[in-house]
Parts: structure tokens; C-alpha cells; sequence
């Protein structure tokens, strides 16, 4: 094996890598809710969501992995080196903070990483504007989404169950909860793993001849959903925790509500091709449902630290990326 396809090789084993550990990292997005209202055990429910996650390339365009390729920094100069920097930023901050507890965003870990080694390599002039403030605005929106869907759907199911038998309605939602939790594991595994595809696509353009077009290669979907699913059926359980019983206590109709808003936000993001984050959109909509019952029922505490998560992970992200793209330098070259 030469020493250019050798290069290849590795840096797509590094980004599969990076969508493993998405997988890993964020399968408390799908499980979290369906675990903590006791639905499924936790063995049954990451299987649940990893089958999925696979299978979610069935169902969304490339849309997302169109703007990771193209839409943060110029492709004109995507290089080994670059690539490398960006996956190792991501890798590094989702390995930070999975160890940690913190459910923050392998998206915009990677959105740092890439924007880090950009800029390293070209300067601010590598940026493209127009898909990386279309993501840094979709920080902000896609948990206000969740939030509000969650938060309406929450008030539409009370009065819907009002003068139901409590134990009817539990039942039935606990049996609705396995739509719910399929269709926010098929939007992980939709938004999610167009990411990676976007980082292999656009390596691999950076070595075709000039004047070919952007392009995903069938090869390049399935693996990286069989990253993404194998990842999540490993588990996150330290983010399980978090997600599903420290910011508030769910009930089934809850765990329904907020796993119906959460993936009602990000089927519509993965139409428009933003790459949002599942953790912030989960998040707003599990606190969405916890707000409606009342605004005490939030550990607003444990919420403020995982926002505090979210505003530090592009920039954290973007200076492990700005030091791996230096590093890289010595190997790749």
C-alpha cells in the first residue's frame, strides 16, 4: 500500500471512528427518555435505537452531509491535514466530555473542528458564511423547537386524556413511546451520520480530478450508519443519567411529548440540510415537558451546565483542531 492510499485509509478510519463515538456519545438522545419512564430496559432500548439509526438512510435525502462537505469551510482547501485537525478536535472534545457526564454536541464538535483547521490552514477567508451561521443559529433554535413542540404537544395530550382512566392512558402511552422513540432515532441517525459522510465525501473530492462535482458514495451512507448504529448500541450510560432523570422526572406521556417534539425538529432540519445537534434538541424538548408541569419540576441548575456546554464546544473544539492540524503536519506531509 502506497503512502497516499495508506493516508486515505487512515483518515476514514478516523472519521468512522468519530461516527462510532457520535453514536456512543448521543445514544442517550434516543434512549434516554424511553429508558427513564421504564418502557424498555436499557439492553433492549439501545438496540432499539441502533436498528433505527441504520436505517434512517432510507428515509432522508444528503442534504446535511452537502453542508458538512461544502456549506463550513471552502472545499478548495480540504487537505489530509485538514481533515485530520477537524476529526481530532470533535473526537477529543466528545471523549471530554462523554468521561465527564456532559451531553454536549458531537455536530457542532465536529462544526468547530472543521472551522479550527480551516482557519489554521487559510484563515478566516476559508470560511463559508452562509452554512456555518445556518448552524450556529440552529444552536439556539433547535432546542427552542423542542422546546415548544414538546411544551404544546405536552398541553394537547392532557386535555386529549383528560377524563381517561389514568392507568388506560399510562398503557397507551407507553405503547405510543415506541413510535416516538423509533422516529427520534431515525432523526438521530438521519442528521447525525450525514456528518461523517460529509467529512469522507469531501476528502475524497479533494483527491479526485478538478471539476468533480460533490458526491456521496453509496459505500460511504451504509458504513457510516453502521458506525452511528454500532456506536449507539454500545450505550452512553453516564449521559443516559443526565438526560433522563437529572433534568426532570418523566412520565410516559412526557417521554411521548418530548421524543415526538424532538424528532418533529429534527426531520425538518435534516430537510433543510442543518446540521443541528439531537443533544440540544432533545434537551429543550425534555425540559419543554418538564416545564409544563410546572416550572419547579426543572433541575434548572443541571440545565444551565449542559448550555454551558453547548456555548463552549465550537470554540474548544475549533483550538483542539487548530493544535491537531500543526501536529498533523509532521505525518501527513
Amino acid at each position: 500500500m502506497d503512502h497516499a492510499l495508506f493516508i486515505l485509509v487512515f483518515l476514514i478510519g478516523v472519521a468512522l471512528l468519530f461516527d462510532f463515538l457520535n453514536g456512543l456519545h448521543d445514544a442517550a438522545n434516543s434512549i434516554a427518555t424511553i429508558v427513564a419512564t421504564r418502557v424498555l430496559p436499557p439492553v433492549f432500548a439501545v438496540g432499539w435505537a441502533a436498528f433505527f439509526n441504520f436505517i434512517a438512510f432510507l428515509f432522508f435525502g444528503l442534504h446535511v452531509a452537502g453542508t458538512i462537505g461544502k456549506g463550513i469551510i471552502d472545499p478548495g482547501i480540504i487537505s489530509d491535514q485538514v481533515i485530520f485537525g477537524a476529526l481530532m478536535g470533535a473526537i477529543s472534545w466528545n471523549v471530554i466530555t462523554w468521561l465527564a457526564g456532559i451531553p454536549s454536541s458531537s455536530s457542532h464538535a465536529l462544526v468547530g473542528g472543521l472551522l479550527g483547521a480551516g482557519i489554521s490552514k487559510a484563515g478566516t477567508g476559508a470560511v463559508v458564511l452562509s452554512g456555518t451561521l445556518k448552524t450556529v443559529f440552529a444552536i439556539f433554535l433547535s432546542p427552542a423547537v423542542g422546546f415548544l413542540l414538546a411544551l404544546i404537544l405536552v398541553l394537547i395530550v392532557s386535555w386529549a386524556f383528560l377524563r381517561t382512566n389514568p392507568n388506560f392512558a399510562d398503557k397507551a402511552f407507553r405503547g405510543m413511546q415506541f413510535i416516538s422513540a423509533s422516529a427520534y432515532s431515525l432523526g438521530h441517525g438521519g442528521n447525525d451520520a450525514q456528518k461523517t459522510m460529509g467529512i469522507i465525501a469531501v476528502l475524497l473530492l479533494s483527491r479526485a480530478p478538478a471539476g468533480t462535482e460533490f458526491h456521496v458514495p453509496f459505500w460511504v451512507v451504509i458504513t457510516c450508519q453502521a458506525a452511528i448504529a454500532l456506536g449507539t448500541l454500545f450505550g452512553g450510560w453516564r449521559i443516559v443519567h443526565t438526560m433522563g432523570s437529572r433534568i426532570t422526572r418523566l412520565s410516559p406521556q412526557q417521554g411521548f411529548c418530548a421524543e415526538t417534539g424532538g424528532a418533529i425538529t429534527l426531520f425538518a432540519a435534516t430537510a433543510m440540510g442543518i446540521p443541528v445537534s439531537t443533544t440540544h434538541t432533545i434537551t429543550g424538548a425534555i425540559v419543554g415537558v418538564g416545564a409544563a408541569r410546572r416550572v419547579s419540576a426543572v433541575r434548572w441548575a443541571v440545565a444551565r451546565s449542559i448550555v454551558t456546554a453547548w456555548f463552549i464546544t465550537m470554540p474548544a473544539s475549533a483550538a483542539i483542531a487548530a493544535i491537531a492540524y500543526f501536529a498533523g503536519g509532521l505525518f501527513l506531509t
